[in-house]
């Protein structure tokens, strides 16, 4: 008589598959449904594959980012662009810089691979240590919880923007790509972690988690079975809403002439340059100043989505 007992495990099995797919569905029809997310996504993929291409697309418009154009500028008139808006042309799709006349739109698409190389290889950086700190701390408790929650305070505490300064202006012979994502990425994870932290308390004495824990199962199986995707969620959503403050933060350096060093392109860099150059040639201002813009804003508008649909909870605190 005690072997039917088992017989109702048998048909849980079915809904379990159908129902991990359907988050997934009602997730893609929520999203199809908001026009913002549809023209973030072609701004977003857009701008990727100009940076993954970025070699072809200049070498297809037929100038590197580091040839000068002398006969594109007027030498009698301060080094500004021939022709209008610019130096717009057949040779120059996005004009030409002043002075030198290098190619704006070879260094336009080779610094949105500088810029966004450093943005989400530092975002990596950022979810990757924030999610295992935030997991371990709030599964663990006790004295692990208390040794990374006072890390995250001391982190965040820290003047990054000052120490970000001081670093990149110090440091001289070295990679400066490398350099930037690394002290980017150091200020960034404590706001992952405390996210992650917070869900995984919520999470730890769940009815599952417990079955599993009673069933024998070990913390590195507990967390990356059970916990790690009850937090996926948040860190998605959380994680494109980092994106748009990495490529600020790339550019805010570059601007300020400790990120990147010419002639490596990169937009913060490009928009330093042309406030010399605003009254007479204002497009070298606007070009970087519009991808700049249009990527962080793209970035934005879809990480505010995944929140709303991911993290309802989160987006109405």
């Amino acid at each position: 008589m005690s072997s039917p007992a088992p017989e109702p495990l048998a048909p849980e099995a079915a809904p379990l598959s159908t129902a991990s797919g359907r988050p997934g569905q009602l997730v893609r029809r929520e999203l199809r449904r908001r026009g913002s997310v549809k023209i973030s996504l072609v701004i977003i993929g857009l701008f990727l594959v100009m940076a993954a291409a970025a070699p072809l697309l200049s070498a297809l418009g037929g100038w590197s980012p580091d040839a000068f154009d002398k006969s594109a500028v007027d030498p009698y008139l301060g080094g500004t662009p021939l022709g209008p808006l610019g130096g717009i042309s057949a040779d120059h799709w996005l004009g030409v810089e002043p002075v030198t006349g290098r190619d704006l739109f070879a260094r336009v698409v080779h610094g949105a691979q500088v810029s966004l190389l450093i943005a989400l290889t530092a975002t990596a950086i950022v979810v990757v240590t924030g999610t295992a700190a935030g997991i371990a701390a709030g599964y663990f408790g006790g004295r692990t919880d208390a040794l990374l929650s006072r890390l995250m305070d001391l982190t965040m505490s820290f003047p990054s923007l000052i120490f970000m300064i001081a670093m990149m202006s110090v440091a001289k012979d070295v990679n400066r790509i490398l350099l930037m994502t690394a002290v980017i990425g150091l200020f960034g994870w404590p706001g992952v972690a405390r996210v992650v932290r917070g869900q995984t308390l919520s999470l730890k004495h769940r009815e599952y988690v417990d079955a599993a824990r009673v069933g024998g199962s070990g913390p590195w199986r507990i967390l990356t079975r059970d916990v790690l995707p009850g937090v996926a969620g948040p860190v998605i959503a959380y994680t494109t809403l980092i994106i748009p403050g990495m490529i600020a933060t790339e550019a805010a350096l570059s601007y300020l002439g400790v990120g990147v060093r010419p002639p490596t392109p990169s937009w913060g860099q490009m928009i330093a340059e042309s406030v010399s150059f605003y009254d007479t040639d204002p497009m070298y201002f606007v070009i970087p100043s519009a991808c700049l813009f249009l990527t962080v804003l793209a970035f934005t508008l879809l990480g505010d989505a995944l929140r709303d649909v991911l993290d309802p909870r989160g987006s109405r605190a």
